[in-house]
């Protein structure tokens, strides 16, 4: 059994234990990052090719953080020298009188750059789908596509560089609050003036340790790739952009899509919510309703794609009752910072949050207004005295 001593401990390596890790070795702090898998691994919600980016948010505060999200991402790819962003733009469509208005008007008034496409002009800009009855549409010029696997490889390459530690294998099986956290794992025992969680769907069996349980629900997405009838018909290459579908005849939860890519002739579209799994168990989870859904959907809306799942690849979400994230210091450890519930919408965040968390633990004024996403927001679900 090893025994070691950093400044802070990070447990969780998907994209915002990476970025938060990343940040506390630019400040000059010893920093572990400890991972339960051997990396790289698919089997948590960092994973896989490819992520929306996007301004296109019905809170301001997420197209505020955003704003210099995208500085962080291109100040990453200048520094690794690698691209891990590519402009695509993002359709979003909705009933005029539903969730649309609210993304418009977010955008409206944050001098996000967009575009309006009147129905009669669909068509000419869009081929290949048809924009429902009493839907309106506009494109948010900005928005594009990320490539999550790539980003995890760089900002873990990046830490490293820096001198921070990665020890993947790790399962942790207990943490020890106190002015210096003891961390045990399977193969060692670490301490740290501070820790930061970002564990994902295993959150709340890390956080039980510490006496505290967050309203957090785990669920498998169903990520589905939909083959082109004409190749190249919805393609990265020929300008199709990402795609958001707010609402729809379909589904009360939103649809999304990006352009074929990752798979060549395969669109990637999914539905935005799955059915609860535990983590450790999610193979188990065969629900397949999404698919019912997306199917429906992709006949009457995609005409060019084949309305059967060419492959399906699985995905968790850890999400909140309110569907926003948690940013805050443990209610009664304050050396413990938690970076949970990102809800299926955190990934873009990653350098943001990473910055955030790392002010977090080191005890410095946040640089954003974090009241969105402080844990006693739940104090009417939560199992523990906060």
């Amino acid at each position: 059994m090893s025994s070691q001593d950093y400044d802070c401990i990070v447990i969780g390596a998907g994209v915002q234990g990476s970025f938060t890790a990343y940040n506390l070795a630019k400040n000059n702090k010893k920093t572990l990052l400890l991972e339960q898998f051997v990396l790289p691994h698919s089997r948590g919600s960092s994973h896989g090719q490819t992520r929306i980016i996007r301004k296109a948010y019905d809170e301001d505060y997420y197209t505020h953080m955003m704003e210099e999200c995208y500085q962080l991402w291109s100040q990453l790819e200048k520094e690794a020298n690698v691209k891990l962003y590519r402009r695509t733009g993002l359709l979003v469509m909705g009933p005029e009188q539903g969730d649309y208005q609210v993304f418009k008007s977010t955008l409206e008034r944050n001098k996000v750059p967009i575009v309006i496409l009147p129905r009669e002009e669909f068509s000419q800009h869009i081929p290949h789908v048809n924009l429902s009855q009493g839907n309106a549409a506009l494109v948010d010029t900005t928005a594009g596509v990320l490539y999550a696997d790539r980003t995890l490889k760089t900002v873990q390459g990046q830490f490293q560089k820096l001198g921070g530690v990665i020890k993947d294998g790790q399962k942790v099986i207990d943490i020890t609050p106190g002015s210096v956290v003891t961390v045990t794992t399977v193969s060692g025992v670490y301490r740290a003036k501070r820790l930061v969680i970002t564990a994902g769907p295993w959150a709340n069996t890390l956080l039980s340790h510490t006496g505290l349980q967050l309203p957090l629900q785990v669920i498998k997405i169903n990520v589905c790739y939909w083959r082109e009838k004409i190749p190249g018909s919805y393609n990265v290459q020929h300008r199709f952009p990402c795609f958001i579908q707010l609402e729809s005849e379909e589904a009360k939860h939103h649809i999304y899509g990006l352009p074929s890519n990752e798979y060549p002739g395969l669109m990637k579209i999914c539905y935005h919510t799955g059915a609860e799994t535990d983590p450790d168990e999610r193979d188990r989870q065969t629900d397949r309703g999404d698919i019912d859904i997306l199917q429906r959907y992709i006949t009457r809306c995609f005409p060019g794609l084949v309305p059967i799942p060419a492959v399906v690849e699985s995905c968790m979400y850890t999400v909140t009752p309110d569907s926003h994230f948690v940013l805050d210091l443990h209610p009664t450890h304050s050396n413990i910072v938690i970076g949970a519930g990102f809800s299926g919408h955190g990934f873009k965040f990653g350098p943001i949050v990473g910055k955030l968390l790392c002010e977090l633990s080191q005890g410095e004024v946040p640089s954003y207004d974090l009241s969105p996403f402080r844990i006693r927001r739940f104090q009417a679900h939560s199992k523990s005295a906060l």
